[in-house]
This record gives C-alpha cells, sequence and structure tokens, in this order.
C-alpha cells in the first residue's frame, strides 16, 4: 500500500537564507520532495556550494548570491531564481539577523535597530512583490478551482508572539512578520496563493548555539521548553514543506508554532 506523499514534483522553490541552519535543512527536504531548488547565500560560498553539489548539482538546485537588506535586493533575488529554473512556485523567505548580544532599548545602536529592519523587513517586501508578480503571470487569466497557484512560508518566531527583552529589534521584525502573513492571505487567497507562517521557537543552529551551550542561559531556556530541548532544524523544515504541499490547500493565513510548547498561542 502507497504511503501518503508530500511530493513537490514539478515545482520551483526559493528558499532564502538557505547555506546554514533551518534554511539548509529545507533545502535538502525541499528537494527529497522532487522540487528545484534555488537559494541564496551572502558569504558562505563554499558551505552554499557544497550544499547545492549535494542536493543534485545545477538540475536541482542551485546556490545563488545575494545580500538581502532592501526591496531592490529581494527583486534580483526572485529574477536569478525564475532566469535559474524558467518559473517559480514557492517562496519561503527564512533569512534574517539576530544580534545575540543584548541590546536594551536605551542603548541600542541607530545603525542595529535600521540594520534589523532592512534585512529582516524591507528585503521581504521585495522578495515577496516580486514573487507574486511572478506567480501571476505563471497563471494568467487560468482559474485555480481551488488548487493553489503558488505557495509563500514566511518565518517568524516566538519573539513575535511575546516579544524578547534586549533584543527589540528582532521581536518587531517577527511580529511584522505575522501581521504581513495574515494581510497577505486576505489579498492573495482569492487569487490561489496561499501565504503562511511558521514560528519556530529555540532551534539547535549556528545563530542560537553561543546563547544555547551558555552554562546558564542555556540550562533555563531549555527549562521553558515542555518538550525539554531546542529543535533541530529539521524540525523546522517539516512544517515548511507541509505547508507548501496539496495536503495544506485549505490553509491560508495560519501561524504554524513550532516551539515545543513553549508558547501557546491561537
Amino acid at each position: 500500500m502507497a504511503g501518503v506523499s508530500l511530493s513537490l514534483e514539478n515545482k520551483v522553490a526559493l528558499i532564502t537564507g538557505g547555506s546554514r541552519g533551518i534554511g539548509a535543512e529545507t533545502v535538502r527536504l525541499f528537494v527529497e520532495a522532487g522540487a528545484r531548488v534555488a537559494f541564496n547565500y551572502r558569504q558562505a560560498r563554499e558551505q552554499a556550494d557544497t550544499l547545492a553539489s549535494e542536493c543534485g548539482g545545477p538540475e536541482r538546485c542551485m546556490a545563488l548570491e545575494q545580500d538581502l537588506r532592501t526591496p531592490a535586493d529581494g527583486h534580483a533575488l526572485v529574477s536569478s531564481a525564475v532566469c535559474t529554473f524558467g518559473r517559480l512556485d514557492v517562496l519561503v523567505v527564512n533569512h534574517g539577523i539576530w544580534t545575540a548580544k543584548d541590546a536594551p532599548i536605551a542603548e541600542m545602536a541607530e545603525a542595529q535597530w535600521r540594520r534589523t529592519l532592512e534585512v529582516n523587513l524591507d528585503s521581504v517586501f521585495g522578495l515577496v512583490q516580486a514573487a507574486v508578480a511572478q506567480m501571476d503571470r505563471q497563471a494568467g487569466s487560468s482559474p485555480h478551482h481551488g488548487n493553489p497557484r503558488g505557495h509563500i512560508v514566511l518565518i517568524s518566531s516566538t519573539a513575535g508572539q511575546r516579544g524578547e527583552a534586549n533584543h527589540s529589534d528582532y521581536a518587531v521584525t517577527k511580529g511584522a512578520i505575522i501581521s504581513l502573513t495574515k494581510s497577505l492571505s486576505s489579498e492573495l487567497a482569492p487569487r490561489g496563493i496561499r501565504v503562511n507562517c511558521v514560528a519556530p521557537g529555540w532551534v539547535s543552529t549556528d545563530m542560537s548555539a553561543n546563547t544555547l551551550n551558555h552554562p546558564d542561559l542555556g540550562s533555563k531556556i531549555i527549562a521553558g521548553i515542555p518538550v525539554g530541548r531546542a529543535a533541530s532544524a529539521r524540525e523546522i523544515a517539516g512544517p515548511i514543506l507541509f505547508l507548501c504541499t496539496p495536503l495544506a490547500g485549505f490553509i491560508s493565513g495560519e501561524v504554524l508554532n513550532a516551539n515545543g510548547g513553549a508558547v501557546l498561542v491561537g
């Protein structure tokens, strides 16, 4: 008896921040599901090229060098992905920055605030705008009959739901991502484009390693997670994949929480 398939065969996905952590695991999982995948990197060329090679090389997976700080950067990356694989069916907006060092609001440098908003929000506007335009061009005037024409998954965080002391720059961008998800869903669902959000809690990645491994902070963080540990990157990539499959065709504007029970919100 055949099992249930989470197939993305014949689909093209663009995954931002794909060279490491959650992004890299999402790239691997999407390729395993049959998609052709483009992902961007900023500095880690060797790491990105290795991942693309492991995932099938230019025919299946392509690493694209692209900084993401402005709307124009987002447009450029979508254009590169479409030039590479000819179309775009899925956009996963995974990139973002979080400064590990505490920055109380009275002391936070304006440059840190501005840079976080540029990377975590300004570039997202460009990515979504360009991706929606491409998905609309592909659809033409044909009706979608309830079948999604495209999927957009935005990655937020528990910080966007309950805030994060001393990291208000990051938290405000992730709260905005949740609001953007709901706004885009209302606008785009009638046009056959599903927009959803995944909000991870603590995940074992390079970005969080110093904090999770801290002798005092690490144990306090784990004590606040009912599951008793941080997530693996694969445990976040799985929900992202699910939201881009036909099994999630009736889900729109949803915030899927993957946090080990640490933040219980509706």
